[in-house]
């Protein structure tokens, strides 16, 4: 075969193309030609390959035959054709990359091609107009640049995607062999010996090849996304406790809304509270006037003690002396016992009022052991007092804090369903401090106490005390099933418009303490009131509160509708908040039993004395101590009582004197400034009224609603530390339900689009089965029509299992049976039957044109003739199509029709270009 050489870069001008026709080539086209839209108008080419400049050619729009010899540049014309319209170099045979088409010593190329933009199919006609202009720039480095003009030449887009829609709009396959054959590929597919080789174009040519690999690319797409909704469903179930975790901040949102609503009521009636100075007035001259009446009723409680004092020492004196008389004039006669007696009476005499002394041995046991255990329960309280100074828990014994440490403990190791609660009296608050003995009377022993939720619970408890409580008593456990939510008490609760019950005076924060207290101690039926009197005048009356069926005075006097009881107990020990005071109390209490036992010991002392120095007396003092014993004990009983009647009012008189000189200093210094409280006083309701214009009536002090607030507050921001910011806590909430519902949404759609492919796949691959065959059986059809046309038989055998086509030709009339395979013809035959496969195809296929690169190379005279005849037949009946025939034939013997178009290139000049490197590609 010869090789074509291109002229020089000077020359090319000269070689220009000259278009011929048969017939006048501007003579208009038939009426009837209808010409459809994406066929090739015209193409130019600018350094492209080893030509300078190609064209413009002009084509028509049925039939063009590109003539001319080797090295004119037809195999150009077709590389640029597939090049512009997005073919890769290796679609052209002609190069492994773009740059290699950039003509030598060119810094780039450039290919322009006008496609038909008419009729029903054309691509945005009122955009590109009726026609579309590809313009192609390659450069050196094998960059690859698009324009796309519309008809007037003006740019519309830049990009390879509008391309791409152009060419899909118009069905235009520059990769298939049917629409674009060039030499190479005719040789690999038609003139391969290899039966695989056939189908394989059969394939490519009638797009089966890309259908199959469509599904299998399906296919395996949907595997993929299988294995990612697996992979989702695990990250779906993270995300749901994620979202799940914000809904329970958020939800925790609500409480700290209500306490920010609960806040804002307080400050309205702070903001009434504090400008009350009339009935702070009102309560100092209450307070003055009750402690008139307590001083006066401790001055005339003052002689009766005394008197009762001395008529105790009297007649306990008068019983010994006369116990003693008797006796007396027996033991006279010994002298030194005399003085003995004398002794003895007068130590009786000068020390009457210590009458312990006198009392028998078994009494001193008995009062030393009464004192000894009042010291060391004394002793006791103080040390936890003390030690409440920094741990309010203490005051409920010192293993307190060490029992909630094991209960915490416990509970993190999950021994617990649910954590026990408790002490009860740790996790309340008094909202008014001075009824802190009435609550502690009225709930005794439930203040030390926990409460457990279950049996199980319970037991895990007990064995945690008994670790902890090695000695002494344990508190008591209530065992009661914790509901989240605080009992209706409504129907049974007492409300007085004057007095709170119990369950209003108390601050719980927990629900489950409340209900146990409800259900233990009925606290919403229990009335405080401060003044006993008051309190027994509204309980003893005719209509006492309904469903109130006890009251406490602030006494700790405990007050039934028919009877009344007074507190044994006379201070608060775990819901006071003046630690101090408590202190001070016990360490005066310790020192008055100190002097107790220092008196009871020397009484004992002295005993022992007199029983020593008149040892043969014995049995006289017996009998005068047993007589004296009889009737000590009553008298030292009454003495007794008097004396702590005698402490209490002291212990009274001073408390009130006290609280007397407090409160006259108070009322001075409210005098003082009463003018300065009454502009105050005006100034505060105006505040007021700016902060709640309505009036509201205020029952609580300013005091306990202050506390109640900085309570608040703190509870407040403790709780905003731990959720942190709440729009923070809203958008996150917000974005993990968003995201939760959208992957949630997400999976369900791609689960029913898997489902719906499976289905779709299914019907698609009958579908493609179903047009294989139908395509197979038409390419039959037509193969055989072709070969009749010259007199010869032939069949086609489609494998599709193993991808093979057999083709079987019988040149002239014989029997089918001596078909014979195609690689026993002659060059021409097979030429010719090469040619009748390719015409099947194009019946079979869709395309707006079609092209063939030497197509007559191998055939004689006589099958060229044939083949050439059968083609324009072909593209006779098929008028709205356009066909470009490349051959270095002359085609002088074509027929005159106004459908042909011939383009004819100036031969080569090839005496200027020697360089291997300019070698145009073979014939």
């Amino acid at each position: 075969m010869s090789k074509r050489k291109s002229s020089s870069v000077s020359e090319n001008v000269n070689k220009r193309v000259r278009p011929e026709q048969e017939e006048d080539g501007e003579e208009e086209e038939d009426e009837n030609v209808v010409s459809d839209a994406g066929i090739v108008e015209s193409i130019t080419l600018k350094n492209f390959m080893c030509h300078s400049l190609l064209g413009p050619f002009t084509f028509g729009s049925n039939v063009n035959f590109v003539v001319g010899n080797n090295g004119s540049g037809k195999s150009a014309v077709l590389t640029a054709l597939i090049v512009a319209l997005g073919g890769n170099a290796q679609a052209t045979n002609r190069g492994s990359s773009l740059k290699g088409f950039v003509k030598e010593g060119e810094s780039s190329a450039d290919v322009s091609i006008t496609l038909r933009n008419k009729g029903r199919d054309a691509y945005k006609p009122e955009v590109y107009g009726q026609a579309i202009i590809v313009d192609l720039r390659i450069t050196r480095e094998g960059l690859r640049t698009y324009k796309l003009r519309s008809k007037s030449g003006q740019i519309v887009s830049t990009k390879k995607e509008e391309l791409i829609s152009i060419l899909d709009n118009f069905n235009i396959q520059v990769n298939n062999p049917v629409s674009i054959l060039t030499q190479e590929m005719s040789k690999y597919f038609l003139h391969s010996k290899g039966e695989g080789d056939k189908y394989k174009f059969f394939m490519k040519a009638t797009q089966l090849e890309q259908m199959r690999e469509d599904f299998v690319y399906i296919r395996t797409t949907k595997h993929v996304t299988e294995d990612k909704v697996e992979q989702q469903n695990e990250c779906l179930k993270d995300l749901r406790q994620r979202y799940k975790e914000k809904e329970e901040r958020y939800k925790s949102l609500a409480s700290l809304d209500e306490m920010h609503t609960k806040l804002a009521e307080l400050q309205k009636q702070m903001a009434w509270a504090l400008h009350k100075v009339e009935e702070a007035e009102k309560k100092c001259k209450q307070i003055q006037e009750q402690l008139e009446g307590i001083t006066q009723q401790v001055q005339e409680l003052q002689p009766k003690c005394a008197e009762l004092k001395t008529q105790a020492q009297r007649h306990v004196f008068n019983i010994l002396y006369l116990c003693i008389n008797p006796h007396f004039l027996s033991i006279s006669r010994t002298h030194s016992f005399a003085v003995a007696i004398a002794f003895v009476v007068s130590v009786m005499s000068s020390r009457s009022s210590n009458i312990t002394k006198w009392a028998p041995p078994s009494i001193f046991r008995r009062e030393q052991e009464v004192l000894q255990r009042s010291i060391d329960s004394n002793r006791r309280n103080l040390q936890t007092l003390e030690s409440s100074r920094s741990n309010r828990l203490r005051r409920f014994g010192e293993h307190m804090p060490a029992l909630l440490s094991a209960i915490q403990e416990a509970h993190r190791r999950g021994q617990f369903k649910h954590k026990p609660l408790g002490p009860l009296g740790y996790l309340i608050s008094l909202k008014d401090p001075e009824l802190a003995l009435a609550v502690e009377v009225c709930l005794k022993g439930q203040l030390q106490a926990f409460t457990c939720d279950n049996y199980e619970d319970e037991k895990v408890l007990q064995g945690l005390m008994a670790r902890v409580f090695t000695g002494g008593r344990r508190p008591t456990i209530i065992t009661s099933q914790f509901l989240p939510r605080l009992h209706d008490t409504r129907k049974k609760a007492v409300n007085h418009p004057e007095y709170p019950s119990v369950l209003q005076a108390l601050e719980i924060e927990d629900s489950v303490v409340a209900n146990c207290l409800i259900d233990q101690r009925g606290i919403e039926s229990i009335l405080l009131i401060k003044n006993r009197t008051v309190a027994r005048r509204l309980m003893h009356g005719k209509n006492p509160p309904q469903n109130c069926f006890q009251a406490f005075s602030i006494e700790g006097d405990q007050i039934f509708t028919n009877r009344a009881y007074s507190a044994d107990q006379t201070r608060a020990n775990y819901l006071s908040g003046d630690v101090e005071e408590e202190i001070r109390c016990v360490r005066v209490r310790a020192c008055e039993l100190r002097m107790n036992q220092h008196l009871l010991l020397t009484s004992w002392c002295c005993s022992v004395i007199i029983s020593s120095t008149f040892p043969p007396y014995g049995p006289h003092l017996e009998v005068v101590e047993s007589i004296a014993c009889c009737l000590f004990v009553p008298l030292q009983e009454d003495l007794n009582k008097a004396e702590q009647e005698m402490i209490k009012c002291k212990h009274h008189k001073k408390h009130y004197d006290d609280k007397r000189s407090t409160h006259l200093r108070n009322i001075q210094s409210l005098e003082a400034d009463l003018g300065s409280k009454e502009q105050e006083l005006q100034t505060s309701v105006s505040k007021a009224t700016e902060i709640c214009p309505e009036r509201l009536e205020v029952r609580r002090s300013a005091r306990s609603m202050d506390s109640e607030i900085n309570r608040l507050k703190v509870k407040i921001s403790t709780q905003q530390e731990q959720q942190g910011d709440r729009e923070e806590v809203v958008k996150q909430y917000q974005e993990a339900l968003e995201t939760y519902k959208n992957l949630t949404q997400q999976m369900k759609n791609l689960n029913s689009f898997i489902k719906s492919l499976d289905s779709v796949m299914n019907h698609r691959l009958q579908v493609y089965a179903e047009l294989r065959r139908f395509l197979s059986a038409r390419c039959k059809y037509y193969f055989d029509s072709m070969l009749a046309q010259r007199g010869y038989t032939g069949n086609m055998a489609f494998d599709h299992k193993n991808e093979t086509l057999s083709i079987s030709v019988q040149p002239g009339q014989g029997n089918k049976a001596d078909l014979s395979d195609m690689r026993s013809l002659s060059g021409g035959e097979r030429s010719f039957s090469t040619v009748c496969f390719v015409l099947s195809l194009w019946a079979i296929t869709e395309a707006p044109f079609r092209c063939l690169d030497e197509f007559d190379v191998y055939m004689d005279m006589v099958n060229r003739r044939i083949s050439m005849d059968m083609m324009l037949k072909v593209a006779a009946g098929q008028r709205y199509r356009q066909f470009i025939f490349l051959t270095p034939q002359s085609m002088g013997t074509l027929p005159v029709s106004k459908i042909i178009r011939i383009l004819r290139l100036k031969d080569p000049d090839r005496g200027q270009n020697n360089a291997p490197t300019n070698q145009d590609e073979d014939q």
